[in-house]
Order: structure tokens, then sequence, then C-alpha cells
């Protein structure tokens, strides 16, 4: 994408596999900007913890770290005698919970729904979106009057309340991929050879999940590229011509729910005469696609307050622009929040030379090819050791449609079925949106519901980073097209204007020309 600066360490900040793209990892294509990484960043996990103590009345928490600006994340590593205090702190409830959300969710997938997923789905729906919207509401009255106090408290407000939101989006919605891994192994066992000789099945098992979210074409003007507030929102940036982009919709949405009805009926009479098969193959079908349509539902609306987040950031950069503490308000981004609150309250600094100098070091951060993983797996309790059972990995293996590779391929996650061809084109944000060409493979580090437009255009979709539930795979799935997630360094070894092939069945991405470099 650019020329690569000095080479630098990916030391991870303690024990165990660190990964750079789960949770609000997804969500932050880029090294986050200072005030983001101090301020934003730790009120969404604390309010991802409030989220989980409210249902499971304990609070374990993720750890997560900047490693050259880049966010990092690992699940925690207990210790026997702190699981035992976590199952009485929870009254037991703690257990119960992660056998429905961690291994029933797969082994059965509408027992979980019936036992924990749905309620609180509902709790979402019914609670925690309405007092988000609530608040936001209240903040976007206030926004423009606010006292520099009052703009503060509102962003630690909104921020922890869209650490809730995501937590219900990390345990609901976040149901969708390991349902999948459950419908994909069926396909697999049952379904993939009595149905070899149907077109339209040698999809594999992602044919009758696309077209099923009901995805809106046009983004919210919430809409993000990425929730480091840094970046503008969907509304800011404007609205393109979305006229033909509709119309190929409709008739795509027509070619998809024709294939899904042809290979659902042929599985269904392959399954006639083992009507425990049958039952089984219903459940997941229909618990898998009402998940993944709810995962991009919660996903639309994490970032509903980052319109007004935006506009106190603005108010309080211009405060400290008239203080003399900055020269543009923007440059509070790379300030931290405790010379932020300092000056806000005590204005008496310079930080003008400060900013800059972060600046220049941010975009060199930029240029980094951060890896998706840094460290080494553990044992229970703390200990060096082989990792042992990894449900992600056993889902990307399921979901495959074939396990060999052309020669140079670029091996990833096969997010959306099908194969294409095209011209690359290598998309760094929202500045390059004007120049993506239809019939082109975009190809970025990561995609946020801001980039929904694009996927009218592409032919197929490659990216650094994501999972099988990632935005770049759901609206891949909805548009009807190719994608390969999780690539780790697709941006670095293709270039603009090269012709490649993506096989998003099978998860990979090789060029046309015989080179990955």
């Amino acid at each position: 994408m650019t020329t690569q600066p000095e080479p630098v360490s990916w030391a991870a900040p303690g024990k165990g596999v660190w990964a750079r793209n789960f949770r609000l990892g997804e969500w932050l294509p880029d090294p986050m900007t200072p005030l983001f990484a101090d301020w934003l960043v730790p009120r969404i996990e604390s309010g991802f913890l409030d989220g989980m103590e409210g249902d499971v009345r304990v609070r374990v928490p993720f750890r997560y770290g900047s490693v050259n600006g880049w966010y990092f994340n690992s699940p925690p590593i207990p210790k026997p005698w702190t699981v035992a205090s976590l199952i009485l702190r929870s009254r037991g409830r703690l257990p119960w919970f992660l056998v429905n959300v961690l291994l029933r969710v797969s082994s059965n997938p509408a027992a979980a729904h019936r036992a924990v997923l749905h309620a609180l789905e509902l709790k979402w729906r019914e609670q925690l979106l309405p007092e988000y919207r609530t608040l936001i509401g209240q903040a976007e009255r206030e926004a423009g009057t606010a006292s520099p106090e009052g703009l503060i408290e509102t962003v630690d407000a909104i921020s922890r309340q869209a650490g809730i939101q995501l937590w219900s989006l990390a345990v609901v919605g976040g149901s969708a991929w390991k349902m999948e891994s459950a419908l994909a192994s069926f396909w697999r066992k049952e379904l993939a050879g009595p149905l070899s000789g149907l077109p339209a099945s040698r999809l594999g098992h992602q044919v009758l999940l696309r077209g099923v979210t009901g995805t809106p074409t046009a983004p919210s003007p919430h809409a993000v590229y990425s929730l480091d507030w840094y970046h503008p929102t969907a509304g800011e940036m404007g609205q393109p011509d979305l006229a033909a982009a509709v119309e190929s919709r409709i008739e795509v949405s027509s070619k998809l729910s024709e294939q899904r009805s042809q290979v659902e009926a042929a599985a269904r009479n392959a399954l006639l005469d083992s009507p425990g098969m049958l039952t089984r193959f219903d459940s997941l079908l229909t618990m898998t696609r009402y998940y993944a349509a709810v995962r991009e539902e919660q996903a639309q609306h994490l970032s509903l307050g980052w319109p007004v987040l935006r506009r106190c950031a603005l108010r309080l950069g211009e405060h400290l622009v008239s203080s003399g503490t900055i020269a543009d308000p923007q440059d509070m981004h790379f300030l931290t929040v405790d010379e932020t609150l300092d000056e806000v309250r005590h204005p008496k600094k310079d930080l003008r030379a400060q900013v800059e100098s972060r600046r220049t070091t941010w975009h060199l951060q930029r240029q980094l090819d951060a890896p998706l993983t840094i460290g080494k797996p553990v044992r229970f309790g703390g200990e060096p050791g082989r990792s042992g059972y990894d449900p992600v990995a056993n889902a990307v293996e399921a979901a495959r449609t074939s396990s060999e590779y052309p020669k140079d391929a670029i091996v990833g996650h096969p997010a959306s079925t099908g194969r294409a061809s095209g011209r690359v084109r290598i998309m760094e944000g929202p500045k390059d949106f004007s120049s993506f060409q239809a019939g082109e493979i975009l190809v970025a580090r990561s995609t946020a519901p801001a980039w929904t437009p694009l996927f009218t255009r592409a032919a197929a979709v490659v990216t650094d980073g994501g999972t099988l539930a990632a935005h770049a795979s759901i609206i891949a799935r909805e548009y009807g097209i190719p994608a390969v997630v999780g690539t780790g360094d697709a941006t670095r070894r293709l270039h603009t204007g090269q012709l490649v092939t993506v096989d998003g069945g099978a998860g990979y991405v090789v060029p046309d020309d015989g080179s990955a470099d």
C-alpha cells in the first residue's frame, strides 16, 4: 500500500495468543489515534463488562492493549481457584451461561436459543437498544450548548453504552458463526455427496445463507469506516447515487432466492428417509439464518452514537483551539485523555509540538503490516503449552468447499462462496471510494458498514482481517459475491490493477499472473 517503515517488534503485551481482529479489533482497520486508545477504548471495555455483569453476574475482563498503535486483545487466563470463585459469585449462572453460548450453540442451536439467546435478543431489542437511543437523543439535543464538562460526561456515557451493545453483539449476534459451523459440518457429512449433481450445490452450504439478512443498500448516516472517532461517519462523507445499485440488488436477490429454494428443496428430499436428520437440518438452517440477520442488525446499530461523539469531539477541540492548546480541532485526537481533560479545565500549555509528533508516528504505524495474531498459546492456568480445541479454526475448515490450493495462493477464511476474476483495487479508506470501478476486486484491511455501497459494484471482496461473521462476510453473502477474509496481508501482496481469481468457497485468492508478490 505504501513503502514500509523500519521493522518493529510485535511482542505480545502478556501471556497467550493476542488477536488483532476480534471483538473491538474487528472495527479498527487502522492503528488507534492516541485519544481513542486512551479515552474511548477503556470506557467501551468497561461497558462490555457492565453488560456481562448484567447477564452473568460476574466481570471477567478480556485483556487488551496497544502494540505499535494497533489494538490487540486476548481471552483471560483464569487460574483454577479463580474459576471456582467466579462460579460462586455468579450463583451458578456462569457455567449454565457458558454451556449454552459456547457449547450448546453449536451442538443444538435451537436449545441454546430457547435457554438463553432469545431472551438476550429480546433484552437487547426491548431494553438495551432503547436505552442507547434515548441517551443519544438527549445528547444530540444538548451537544450544541453543553459545557465542556457536559461534553465529557456525554462521551463517557455513550462510550459505556456502546460497550454494553458490543457485549450483546458478541454473545447474541456472535452465535451466528458457531451455528454456521454446525450447519457446515452437517452439510459436508450428510448432503455434499447426495447433492453433488446439483450445480448450485457445488457452492457448498453457504448457498443456503446468501441474501437472507435484508441489509439495506445504503448505509445509515451513523455507519462508520472505523470506530475510532477520528474518522468521519457515512453521513459526513455523503451518500453516493445508488439508483443503479438498488435495481441490481433486486435482480441479484431474485437469483439468490431461486438458488436457495432449489438447494433447500433438494436437501430436504435427500433427507426424507431420515426424519431425525431432516429435523436437525431444518433446525440448523433456521437458527443460522435467524442469527446471521440478528448479527448484522446489531452491528448496524453499534455505532449509533458516533455522530454525536464526533460533535462532542469537535466542540472540545474548538475549545482547545480557542485556548491556544492546539491549532485545529482535529488535533485533539492526538492528545491523551489526561492532557485533554487538564487543558479543558485549566488551559495553560501549548501542545502543538506533541500533536505533530504523534500524528507523524500514527501515519508511520498505518504503514505497518500488523499481524493477525501475536504471542504463544498457554494451557489452562497460564503455563506455556500447545493450544487445544480451537472452535474458530474448526469453523473455518468446516466451511471450506475444498482444501486444495493453487500455487502462490493467498489463503484466508472462506467467507462467501463463489468464484470471480477481476482487477484488484486496493482500498485504504473512504478517500478511495470514488475511485472504485464496477467489476473490480475490493481489497482492504477490513470493511465496516460505511463500505456497504462498494459491494454493489464489486466482483469479489478480499480483506486482511475479519472472520466468518465479519461485515465483509455477511454483506458479500447478501450480495451473492465471493469473499475471502482473514488473509493477513493481501493488501501488501496484491496491487491495484493486478488480475486475480477469488474462490470464496475454498477461501483463497490466486494472482492470474502466477505471482502473489
